[in-house]
């Protein structure tokens, strides 16, 4: 006879009662790594376990699955399905050679019926299983989440840094090759210690972005076409050496704006590199200007696929993606922030001859400070 005074879920029952469904109980073995129940397979009872260890697990997604609970003697399991009358949500495996006592489905129900006591026994275990199942299901969605922003998070800085690092490179081989003049020498340094500057702002923007920390935005009255021309200037090379031409349709207008040079230079090497990588195989990439009674606006157009529709709605919030292997979206959700910072707007369109339009629009007459709150 099973001895189910083992199992907390029965105590509240009379020796008599106890007894009964003794009689009931159908004792089954299994070998280390057998498989009791599977996810979906039919509710037909419930398992108490004699002897052994009992693993139940479930499926996170198509690919992982979520270890939920150890069970050993005296505890029960698959009685979610018996009450709902629904498949089995989990799996239960076996850890060691395990016994367990199989109680019928019918059995349970009419036991139900004549018990109260045994009625409220089970809420009260269920209730506390479900409370242990949640919080660790959310303890594996939650590192499971974690992993994947690290990996986004890296992803986005290998795929940021690059540019730079390869200018670095570029202008250090000019420097030291035995035939550099000194022109060319200090031409190289100039590139590299612009380029180490670009990457230390960089990672000011990413450790901003993840701290979600409120700063300050200090700007100072700069002369926007000077900015560009130098910018443009120190990008061309990197333009050329992947098959493309960086093209001013008009000259920058002569005048001083409210900016941050690094920070806006952020700006324009973000879309720009995202550009040539959409223009694989080479292309012009077009930047124009226009001025308004409030606003300076500053229009970059590349000959690539243009912005797909699927993405189109959200192509400034963090890690919106689209076919790209190394890219996760971050670095156009900081650009906006960059933008906002500096009370201006930024925008993108798909452009009548093919291929993508990204505008900012920066305020001629800006204040000086902004507090900006950097969680993006």
């Amino acid at each position: 006879m099973a001895n189910l005074g083992i199992s907390k879920l029965f105590e509240c029952l009379t020796d008599a009662e106890l007894a009964m469904l003794s009689e009931t109980v159908e004792a089954r073995q299994f070998d280390t790594g057998e498989v009791i129940f599977r996810e979906g397979d039919i509710g037909d009872g419930i398992y108490v376990v004699a002897e052994g260890t009992v693993l139940i697990s479930a499926l996170l997604n198509k690919e992982t699955r979520c270890d939920l609970s150890k069970l050993v003697t005296g505890d029960f399991f698959g009685e979610m399905a018996v009450i709902d009358s629904g498949p089995r949500s989990a799996t239960a495996s076996v850890i060691l050679p395990t016994t367990v006592y199989f109680i019928k489905r019918d059995t349970i129900l009419k036991l139900l019926e004549k018990s109260p006591a045994f009625s409220l026994s089970l809420i009260k275990q269920v209730t506390g299983r479900i409370r242990e199942f949640n919080h660790k299901y959310v303890e594996e969605i939650l590192q499971s989440e974690r992993l994947t922003l690290v990996g986004r998070f890296a992803r986005s800085i290998v795929h940021d840094f690059k540019n730079p690092l390869n200018v670095i490179r570029i202008a250090t081989e000019m420097g030291a090759m035995a035939e550099a003049t000194p022109e060319m020498r200090k031409m190289g340094s100039e590139r590299v210690c612009k380029q180490v500057d670009r990457l230390s702002n960089m990672i000011n923007e990413l450790l901003e972005f993840t701290r979600g920390s409120h700063t300050t935005v200090i700007m100072s009255p700069s002369s926007y076409r000077r900015f560009i021309d130098q910018f443009v200037e120190e990008f061309q090379p990197e333009v050329r050496d992947k098959g493309s031409e960086l093209i001013l349709e008009n000259t920058p207008p002569d005048i001083e704006i409210y900016f941050e040079p690094q920070r806006l230079s952020h700006v324009l090497s973000n879309l720009i590199n995202n550009a040539l990588d959409e223009m694989s195989a080479g292309g012009s990439l077009r930047i124009r200007f226009k001025e308004t009674a409030t606003h300076l606006i500053t229009e970059i157009e590349d000959e690539g696929n243009g912005i797909p529709q699927e993405i189109a709605a959200q192509l400034f919030d963090a890690f919106t993606t689209y076919g790209k292997k190394q890219g996760t979206g971050l670095g156009l959700s900081i650009c906006k922030r960059i933008i906002t910072d500096h009370q201006g707007e930024i925008e993108a369109r798909n452009s009548p001859k093919g291929g993508a339009i990204f505008s900012f629009k920066l305020p001629l007459q800006a204040t000086k400070t902004k507090g900006s709150d950097n969680g993006a």
